[in-house]
């Protein structure tokens, strides 16, 4: 068949990416366009082997081999098919398990059958010489592609690398058309933002330790400066303790009268919402009847708009919680028909609602967020989350008050 096929080796091509672009092999330091770089692939085996393409195989290792937010956008694309390997840690290093096993059992089951002409394998890994050498008996000539290396030295198999019918470099140029490498930031800190009190809760104390602190603390002592007015006219304090708080518990914190020890006794525990429903312990605070009442986005979403959604989802939606947070306000508030609605939200910040809480953890879970051992969402993503609920929040209203002042 005079067919071109393209084998991806993702951790190669990603990790050596990073490398060069991050100076270390972390695929956590670089982002990645995915459906810009899988053009950018078949428009390059087009032109190198001057046949159109089959397809273009995508090998990669996932945890128990569950695909994450990637893998489910790469597996949609056109001409795309994806492989999963195990990705196994190991001295504090993530591995891949089977990928270079399940390249070769391609490599050779395509040139067996004659289903291309033409392969083309990006990777480095000597373990693929012999389904390499297997192919070409069969009449495929095999085209072998490297990422520019860090160093300017080799970063394949010299063996690989002798072998090949062809052999191509993959520049700077090429590689960050699709690839960028990502500014050192915070895990959860978000972005600047109109709102000024979320850098306020990124640093105040868990309320166990909080209540706990200020019960034994003398009355009127004060661990750090005051950070706003109260709607008692005076200055709300937040005690300096470890942890990252919910909303919820600084909703606690900041309800009136809730500085009184007494209110909220130190064994008291507010806990976060799960991605299964919101969970209440005792000391929560009730909720207004007008937060019950808030419609959830499935509600306001129509079966045209839940396929749209899905397919937005799996092609653009990333898995940062931050952005995930703020993909889910945008929607929930353009499909609003009560615009009152946003005006009692604004009003119970930093404090979500129970039932959209919930509904808005249960959507981040399809990304890949959940922890692997106990099934929860991990705690600075839960607030990464929420940060971004509230940033999109915020937008339209910074606009708004923007216009008025002019």
């Amino acid at each position: 068949m005079d067919r071109c096929i393209v084998l991806v080796d993702a951790g190669y091509l990603l990790g050596a990416a990073a490398s060069l672009l991050a100076g270390e092999p972390s695929r956590s330091r670089i982002t990645v366009d995915h459906a810009a770089l899988v053009q950018a692939l078949r428009e390059r085996a087009e032109s190198d082997t001057e046949r159109p393409l089959l397809r273009i195989y995508w090998f990669d290792g996932a945890p128990d081999r569950v695909p994450q937010p990637e893998h489910r956008r790469l597996r949609v694309m056109p001409r795309v098919t994806v492989r999963l390997g195990a990705l196994t840690r190991s001295d504090g290093r993530w591995a891949q398990k089977g990928v270079d096993a399940a390249m070769h059992a391609e490599l050779t089951e395509l040139a067996r059958n004659r289903a291309c002409s033409d392969v083309v394998l990006v990777t480095g890994d000597g373990d693929l010489l012999p389904g390499m050498m297997a192919a070409k008996e069969h009449g495929v000539a095999v085209h072998l592609w490297a990422v520019q290396a860090a160093d300017g030295d080799y970063n394949q198999s010299e063996d690989l690398v002798a072998e090949a019918d062809e052999r191509r470099v993959l520049d700077r140029a090429w590689i960050t058309q699709a690839v960028r490498a990502k500014e050192l930031t915070g895990v959860c800190a978000p972005p600047p933002v109109p709102r000024p009190e979320i850098a306020a809760i990124l640093s105040a104390p868990l309320p166990e330790s909080a209540l706990a602190a200020a019960t034994e603390r003398p009355t009127g002592q004060e661990t750090r400066p005051p950070a706003a007015a109260g709607e008692n006219g005076g200055q709300e304090r937040v005690p300096a303790a470890k942890g990252v708080p919910t909303p919820k518990d600084l909703a606690a914190l900041r309800a009136p009268g809730a500085a009184q020890p007494a209110q909220h006794p130190a064994t008291a525990t507010l806990r976060w919402s799960s991605d299964k429903g919101w969970v209440d312990r005792p000391g929560a605070v009730p909720e207004p009847a007008e937060a019950a009442a808030m419609p959830t986005l499935a509600q306001l979403t129509t079966a045209e708009q839940r396929w749209a959604d899905r397919e937005e989802d799996i092609t653009t939606v990333g898995g940062d919680p931050y952005e995930v947070g703020q993909v889910f306000a945008r929607r929930w508030m353009s499909r609003l028909g009560d615009q009152s609605h946003l005006q009692r939200l604004s009003q119970m910040y930093p404090r979500i609602p129970h039932r959209i809480d919930g509904e808005l953890l249960r959507y981040a879970a399809r990304f890949g967020l959940l922890a692997h051992k106990d099934d929860q969402i991990d705690e600075h993503d839960r607030y990464a989350i929420r940060a971004g609920f509230w940033r999109e929040f915020d937008i339209p209203a910074a606009a708004e008050h923007a216009n008025a002042g002019e």
